[in-house]
């Protein structure tokens, strides 16, 4: 039975933070927390064909850095060109944390429980041929810009252990 507006139950998977200078953010959290090695990927684009801002299709890039510190990923995400909530965040907060994210089972009941509490998706989309979907919704009441909601699919989780191994 399915908790009326239950979004998530898991832990938190991820701790992201949005940054203008994603080496100086590794920087400072290998120091300051331990994080080990990280995985950059450079100039992801995520297109109208796979991802959404606010409803409307979107085009943007970003750079992305990984790595774990036990089970929880840690996450940087440099805006590089084009509209998203990663340069938004930028442009009105400066550098910063941006979300904590979620890995559910069934994105549609996630969804549908973000709707039953009124929470709209600020961005959302797929990314390497579905072997991932995520979606953005306001956590600003909770403390926190955006909650994510991911579903992990197995050849993206066998990404993230090859990161996780490596850090």
């Amino acid at each position: 039975m399915t908790n009326v507006g239950t979004i998530a139950t898991g832990p938190v998977t991820q701790i992201a933070w949005v940054t203008a200078d994603i080496d100086a953010t590794e920087k400072y959290l290998s120091a300051g927390f331990g994080a080990g090695n990280w995985t950059r990927m450079n100039d992801i684009h995520f297109g109208p064909e796979d991802c959404t801002l606010r409803g409307e299709p979107a085009d943007f890039v970003i750079h992305v850095s990984i790595v774990y510190l036990g089970d929880l990923q840690l996450e940087v995400i440099q805006p590089v060109s084009g509209a998203s909530i990663y340069a938004e965040f930028l442009a009105s907060n400066g550098p910063g944390l941006h979300h904590l994210c979620f890995d559910v089972e069934d994105m549609g009941a996630a969804l549908a429980g973000a709707a039953e509490l009124g929470l709209r998706i600020h961005q959302a989309g797929s990314m390497m041929g579905g072997a991932m979907d995520f979606a953005y919704v306001d956590g600003t009441s909770h403390g926190v810009p955006y909650i994510e909601i991911a579903r992990i699919g197995p050849d993206m989780k066998a990404v993230f252990d090859a990161i996780r191994a490596a850090s």
